[in-house]
């Protein structure tokens, strides 16, 4: 009777909660019932965190109202003053150099990274295949005599033998093993494939969905046009007007023209951003039959500098982490050892695609990657001492900012190693 009266006790105090929910739903009827028809009850109010309500999806459509009335504005404004003329100047052709440039140091350093990881995976299974040989020589003897007297007896009985073995996965697709995946057919794949890192079998789909690939091809013509009208019309001449206060070292001035060019630069980012990672790279992943579409996170939820840089580009993440970070682990060496050297070739890339495109070599975009490991320390500390959120906005102030302050220091540096001291008022003109 003891255990029973023990037991009932442990069920009432595991239901307190629910009885608490009771009682405050009794004292709403209550209240119900009353004459003077009451209409309040115990609410958060909506943008409290603890109210629990997170569809702002009307916040998404004014913003991109407000950004299609700016554009629209930006184009009249460029039509007032210029009436729809614009001259091609020498300043412009140098400028298309350059974008074709960047873009052609883009594809040799995605094609350089590519090259790494198919040598390295090789490297991967030649070694697997050496250590399994030299473990298991005495069993692969064995088996193989018995394979050839069974060989040897199918042949007598007239049967057909097939020597090649492959593994096969759950869904009864036949799995490629090495060396057979050493051909240029395999290779030109996963050159054109959305990835970094090289497998011997990518998850396939298994047709490709129309709509979607309409809907991509949409988005990047789109999205093409949309992001060179914002760089034209609005973040071009920014840069521009920021040249000469920058020049003078006018710091209230050059501030101002910082917090201005923040805008559209990022703006234009974000646009990049969805173009290359979503709509792009899908759209190349749905017409190679290419099933691992993990190309970014949720980076916009970012505590800290770390956890933005694990999430917003997944391909160069994956790669960093696989043939870089684990290897140097595994050598011995300390993770924050891994982690500087994973900043230190990142902060290489960074600066050859934006050096050798321009031809001044300032290491501004070097210097940037490498001042992400002290602030990722500063982020973390905002993290710890006042919550995720301070840390979610110590993420984007570093992003609006830091962004358009490299992009002025190199415009500077651009227009006195190619044009001069003398010219820095004539390219500071709209």
């Amino acid at each position: 009777m003891e255990h029973e009266n023990d037991t009932r006790v442990r069920l009432r105090r595991t239901k307190s909660e629910t009885r608490a929910e009771e009682i405050q739903k009794a004292e709403q009827m209550v209240r119900k019932s009353q004459p003077d028809k009451p209409c309040h009850r115990p609410r958060d109010s909506l943008f409290s965190w603890s109210s629990g309500f997170d569809n702002f999806t009307g916040f998404v459509n004014w913003g991109f109202l407000l950004l299609g009335i700016g554009g629209i504005r930006l184009l009249l404004e460029n039509f007032i003053k210029f009436h729809g003329a614009h001259r091609p100047l020498p300043a412009d052709r140098e400028g298309s150099v350059v974008v074709g440039a960047m873009y052609v140091c883009m594809l040799y350093a995605v094609l350089f990274l590519k090259l790494w990881s198919y040598v390295q995976v090789n490297m991967w299974c030649r070694v697997n295949n050496r250590r399994k040989a030299t473990s298991q020589g005495r069993m692969r003897r064995q088996s193989l005599s018995y394979n050839n007297l069974q060989s040897s007896t199918a042949k007598q009985n007239g049967e057909e033998v097939d020597d090649s073995k492959h593994e096969v996965d759950v869904a009864g697709t036949v799995l490629v093993q090495y060396p057979d995946n050493l051909t240029f057919r395999d290779l030109y794949y996963f050159i054109l494939a959305p990835t970094l890192c090289y497998e011997l079998n990518f998850p396939r789909t298994q047709r490709i969905r129309k709509r979607f690939l309409i809907k991509r091809i949409l988005e990047v013509v789109v999205g093409c046009q949309v992001v060179m009208s914002l760089f034209q019309q609005w973040m071009v001449p920014c840069v521009k007007n920021s040249l000469v206060p920058f020049s003078n070292m006018d710091v209230a001035k050059a501030s101002e023209r910082l917090l201005k060019l923040a805008i559209p630069n990022h703006l234009v980012w974000l646009c990049f951003f969805y173009l290359t990672f979503h709509s792009l790279l899908n759209l190349v992943g749905e017409l190679l039959h290419f099933a691992d579409r993990n190309f970014y996170c949720d980076w916009w939820n970012a505590h800290n500098i770390d956890i933005f840089w694990r999430t917003w580009n997944m391909p160069v993440h994956r790669w960093a982490v696989r043939h870089l970070y684990i290897p140097i682990i595994e050598m011995g060496y300390k993770k924050n050892t891994a982690s500087v050297t994973v900043f230190f070739i990142s902060a290489f890339f960074h600066e050859y695609l934006v050096s050798v495109p321009l031809k001044t070599f300032k290491t501004w975009a070097f210097l940037g990657m490498m001042g992400q490991i002290p602030l990722s320390m500063i982020s973390k500390k905002v993290e710890k001492h006042w919550g995720a959120r301070w840390g979610n906005i110590t993420v984007w102030a570093s992003l609006i900012i830091g962004q358009p302050l490299c992009i002025m220091m190199y415009y500077h540096d651009y227009v006195i190693t190619h044009f001069g001291e003398n010219l820095i008022e004539d390219y500071s003109v709209v």
